[in-house]
Order: C-alpha cells, then sequence, then structure tokens
C-alpha cells in the first residue's frame, strides 16, 4: 500500500510538472512571418583617402630621393562598405542598431523588405555601442516592441533576425545560453549569451523571445581562428538598451550618472582583514577631486556595498547601476568602513560632463623635449603610437618630432622613427635617452649603437658617430 502511495505521488506531481512546462515549438514559422517586416538590413558607405606610390622601390630612410620621389605619390579614394541589422521601434522610422555599425558612415541605407532609404543618425552611445536611426521618409512601418529582458531564463527560446554575410531576412533559433555575461567589451558589459546562430552582419539585430518581444540587441560573437558562428553570441539585454535608447531619442547623447570614485574587486583576504563575512562590494581605491563622492565623504578604502537600494555584490556592478541612475538623484549609499556598516547621501553627478570624462575625451599633449648632444627633439613612445603603428604591446622608446640638419643622425633617420635602445640598453622615456647619451659623452667615447624602429616599422640598428 505505502509503494503504491508513493507511485500515486510521484505520478500526480509529474503530471503537474508537465502541465507547467512550456511546449517545444513546432516551427517559429509563424513568429517570424510576424517580425520579419520590422527587421531592416543596414549598409553603409565612407570614404578612405590613401596614397598610391607609383614607383615598385623604396629607398633607404633618410635618402634624399625619398622626400623627392614623395612629389609622385597619388593620393587616391575608395568607397568601404559595412554590413548590419537593425529593427523598428516607431512607426515613423526609428530604427535601433549597433554604433559600430554606422560609426564613420557617411551614407546610410536602410533596407525594408524590397524598398531602401536613406537615413540619419539621431544619437549613438559607443559606451553602450547602440546607434539611433531615423529612415527619411514619410511611410509606415510595422513595429517591434522591447520585453522584460530580466525575465528571460537561461534554457528560455531566443529567436534572431538579421543580416548575415548580407543575406537579408535569415532566421537563427536557440536558447539563452546564459545571462549577465562580462566578455570586457564595454564598461556596461552585461550580455545575454545565446546559442542562436549570430554571424557578421547580425549586429543590431534583435533578439526575440517567443512572445515576439526583443529581449536583446545582438553585438558581439565569440568565434577563435573562425570567420563564423560556433554558437556564442552576446546580445545587449533590452533593459539596459531601452534606457539609452530613450535618451538618444530625447537628447541625442545618453545622460550617466556618475560618483567619481576608482574602484576595485573585493579579495577573499580584503574581506578577511575587513571582517565581511563573504567577499562583496566594490573596494574604493581613490576618490576624485570635487566629485559627487569626495563632496559626501566618501574616503579610499570604503567598500560600496549598496547603492540607491541595489545591492552590489561585485565590483562590476557598481558603474552599471550608477550609469543607469538619473542624474541629478539623491541616493544613498551603504558603505562598510572600519568594519562598520554606515550610509552616506549624495546628488549623483552625469559622467559626459565630469573631468574624467573630460580628461579620456581630450587629446593628450605630448611633452617633446630637445636632445643636445644628438640635436633632435624627441617624445615619449604612447599606447596610440603603438596601435597605429601596430607595434608589440610591450615596445618602449622615443619618437623623433624634429632634427636639425646639422644632427648626427641627420642621414640616417628621420621624423616619426622610434628610438628603443642605446648601447642595448632599453629606452622607457625621454629621461633614459638622456641620461645613457649623458653617460656616454662624459666617458670620451665617440660612438653610439642606437636600435630603432623606422617608419617601415623595420627595426635596425644604428652606429652613429657624436662630435
Amino acid at each position: 500500500m505505502k509503494l503504491f502511495k508513493k507511485i500515486l505521488f510521484l505520478f500526480i506531481i509529474l503530471n503537474i510538472s508537465l502541465a507547467n512546462a512550456k511546449p517545444v515549438p513546432e516551427s517559429f514559422a509563424d513568429l517570424a512571418e510576424k517580425l520579419m517586416p520590422s527587421v531592416v538590413n543596414i549598409s553603409t558607405t565612407q570614404t578612405v583617402r590613401t596614397t598610391t606610390n607609383q614607383f615598385p622601390f623604396q629607398f633607404p630612410p633618410g635618402s634624399p630621393f625619398g622626400e623627392m620621389f614623395k612629389d609622385f605619390e597619388r593620393p587616391t579614394e575608395r568607397q568601404a562598405s559595412s554590413l548590419g541589422s537593425g529593427f523598428i521601434i516607431n512607426e515613423n522610422g526609428t530604427v535601433v542598431t549597433n554604433n559600430h555599425v554606422i560609426s564613420g558612415a557617411e551614407d546610410i541605407l536602410v533596407k525594408v523588405g524590397d524598398k531602401e532609404y536613406k537615413a540619419k543618425v539621431l544619437g549613438a552611445d559607443p559606451y553602450m555601442d547602440i546607434a539611433v536611426l531615423k529612415m527619411e521618409t514619410k511611410d509606415k512601418f510595422k513595429t517591434v516592441k522591447f520585453g522584460d529582458s530580466d525575465m528571460a531564463r537561461v534554457g528560455d527560446w531566443a529567436v534572431a533576425i538579421g543580416n548575415p554575410f548580407g543575406l537579408g531576412g535569415t532566421v537563427t533559433a536557440g536558447i539563452i545560453s546564459a545571462r549577465n555575461r562580462d566578455i570586457n567589451l564595454t564598461r556596461y558589459d552585461d550580455f545575454i549569451q545565446t546559442d542562436a546562430s549570430i554571424n557578421q552582419g547580425n549586429s543590431g539585430g534583435p533578439l526575440f523571445n517567443l512572445k515576439g518581444e526583443v529581449i536583446g540587441i545582438n553585438t558581439a560573437i565569440i568565434a577563435p581562428g573562425q570567420s563564423g558562428s560556433i554558437g556564442i553570441g552576446f546580445a545587449i539585454p533590452a533593459n539596459a538598451a531601452s534606457t539609452v535608447i530613450e535618451q538618444l531619442i530625447k537628447f541625442g547623447e545618453t545622460k550617466r550618472g556618475w560618483l567619481g570614485v576608482r574602484i576595485q574587486e573585493v579579495t577573499k583576504e580584503i574581506a578577511e582583514v575587513e571582517k565581511l563575512k563573504k567577499p562583496k562590494g566594490a573596494l574604493v581605491a581613490s576618490v576624485g577631486k570635487n566629485s559627487p563622492a569626495e563632496k559626501a565623504g566618501i574616503k579610499a578604502g570604503d567598500i560600496i556595498l549598496e547603492f540607491d537600494g541595489k545591492k552590489i555584490n561585485t565590483m562590476r556592478n557598481l558603474p552599471k547601476v550608477v550609469a543607469s541612475t538619473e542624474v541629478g538623484k539623491s541616493v544613498e549609499l551603504k558603505i562598510w568602513r572600519n568594519k562598520k556598516l554606515i550610509s552616506k547621501r549624495l546628488i549623483l553627478g552625469r559622467l559626459e560632463s565630469s573631468e574624467e570624462f573630460q580628461e579620456k575625451k581630450t587629446k593628450k599633449v605630448e611633452k617633446e623635449e630637445d636632445i643636445e648632444i644628438l640635436k633632435i627633439t624627441v617624445r615619449d613612445l604612447n599606447d596610440k603610437d603603438i596601435s597605429s603603428r601596430n607595434l608589440d604591446k610591450k615596445t618602449t622608446g622615443v619618437v623623433i618630432t624634429a632634427m636639425s640638419s646639422r644632427s648626427p643622425l641627420a642621414n640616417l633617420l628621420s621624423v616619426n622613427d622610434i628610438i628603443i635602445e642605446v648601447q642595448k640598453t632599453s629606452i622607457k622615456t625621454i629621461p633614459d635617452l638622456k641620461r645613457i647619451v649623458d653617460q656616454i659623452f662624459r666617458k670620451g667615447e665617440k660612438t653610439l649603437l642606437l636600435t630603432v624602429i623606422n617608419k617601415n616599422n623595420q627595426r635596425r640598428y644604428l652606429g652613429v658617430k657624436i662630435n
């Protein structure tokens, strides 16, 4: 009898589970047919300007013939194009896509079905990688709506529609593989991961749930050593994106909250010392001058555990929460200080108008110095140089910015060449170069062995006589 009761109980539980389970769709055809008119293909063009040399040879660095034949270089222009996807959120032709799809574009064309429309940018946010376009037409369009991405669960069905490799109207399906993914793409990484096939050209397209609601904007894939999908794609969650989109439509820009602190992770060791039960929160490493945090009395060493009623479980949580909070709002912070929980209240500033933001946006003026013995002017090699010239990230040295005709290097090197070693000793900064050259000169030595990277990115050793 007991056995019968157990079997009966299990039978009832199984039936309840089956009744509550969501059925596997037989087809996505009806859903795709409904959504397809609201998904668009985006193509952009921009002019790329280069110079071509009519002669099939190069002159050595410093050669007078090199400068002479520069006059024969022919400027050329070519049209570069790119493809992406997007979706319509307003019947007047407002389109959402990724910023990287339209960044730098001179012309933007949006294809809806068989028709093409010119479009202009209403606003773009490179930090979240979102852009909003407006088609230049009075036509009316079918739209899609955002869903609640917080309700999306790992294992739920997901459908992507887009323009991979220029193949417009491509529908793929999969599941939500994970949530809250941080792939170090932006400071606000909080991606939905899906195995619905996403490829080049899908960027900016929608990720739908089975209700036909947009729960994400397809943005990135991981495809090591391959050009196509391996089932690891990422979408910006709709809840995070919708706030940015509203601001871009209203203001043409984003208005993010700014606290004014530099933070780091709370490790097990730090938690142990601070008498926290477990590692959590964001540890304040430094506080910006005249920032909202400084004005509120937040100090280096504080651990922020809660911001405006939201728990800060990890360091990465804080920038996202702060950025999504209304500028000018009075917010309360729960802080762990001296092994005690305290509260602080502050008025949130705006990131884009903060000194921190302006510092990043303002072009850095590089300090230049004269090296009298060599009769050259140099500056420190920077990250921009390394990136633009595709140098090894570990490269250090100084860049020649000017050179006297009386310089011992005049016929050997030229402006923009990089000195990376002297006497096989690495040069990291201008003082290094000055110090080593001065030492050699004081010793009475008349020859320098320089290791340089010329403007063609060739590494060379040069013996130089000092007068």
